[in-house]
């Protein structure tokens, strides 16, 4: 590997006369680009492909992603969307969000471009995997809509402990009207079988 030195490089750059091999995991430190899309090209610091677009960031201009100051120029960690040419992130932070968003949901942070904007990032050697967002995983919530399901007196009472729930009598575990995020079973608040309401000291 030209970038760590140890053997076992298994990349190899893809211009012609070009014998730099490199590991995966070094690619980022070495400055080289794979291409995740068919042919699956690998290139050096060297042969790089470099981003067409004209442009350069103004001034004092931040990630829009992390929000730190990006470099003077277009580089290999600073890049622009090549749709509206406004958007500078850090290669690493443009990464980040493809990895969160998925093939579906990648786009310009700025002006939302996607067509563009995504097969520009695949060429710049940005990984973008054909999933869902990860924000739509289907257990990305599950603990919203988990219920408060114990009792949270000072004392309780229950023979079955905190956790123990029945459906109706002195062991029926009501949650705060206000907040519901704070139980009690009706005996340990010393309520009568018949309240169907109760709100906490909190509230």
């Amino acid at each position: 590997c030209f970038v760590c030195g140890e053997s076992g490089a298994a990349i190899t750059c893809q211009e012609t006369g070009c014998d730099r091999s490199f590991h995966l995991p070094c690619a980022v430190e070495g400055g080289c680009i794979t291409q995740f899309l068919p042919q699956y090209r690998s290139f050096c610091w060297e042969h790089r492909p470099e981003q067409a677009v004209e442009a350069a960031p103004e001034e004092n201009t931040t990630c829009l992603i992390c929000l730190d100051p990006v470099e003077d120029r277009k580089s290999y960690s600073t890049m622009v969307c090549p749709a509206c040419k406004h958007a500078w992130f850090h290669r690493g932070c443009i990464q980040g969000q493809a990895v969160c968003a998925g093939i579906s949901r990648f786009q310009c942070p700025l002006c939302r471009d996607k067509d563009l904007f995504l097969m520009e990032m695949l060429i710049m050697g940005i990984r973008i995997p054909f999933r869902l967002p990860s924000w739509e995983n289907s257990h990305a919530y599950v603990a919203l809509s988990e219920r408060h399901s114990r009792c949270d007196a000072s004392e309780c009472l229950c023979p079955g402990g905190r956790e123990q729930a029945e459906e109706e009598g002195p062991w029926h575990l009501l949650l705060c009207c206000s907040c519901a995020a704070e139980g009690t079973h009706r005996r340990c608040s010393c309520l009568t079988n018949s309240t169907a309401s109760w709100e906490c000291d909190s509230c």
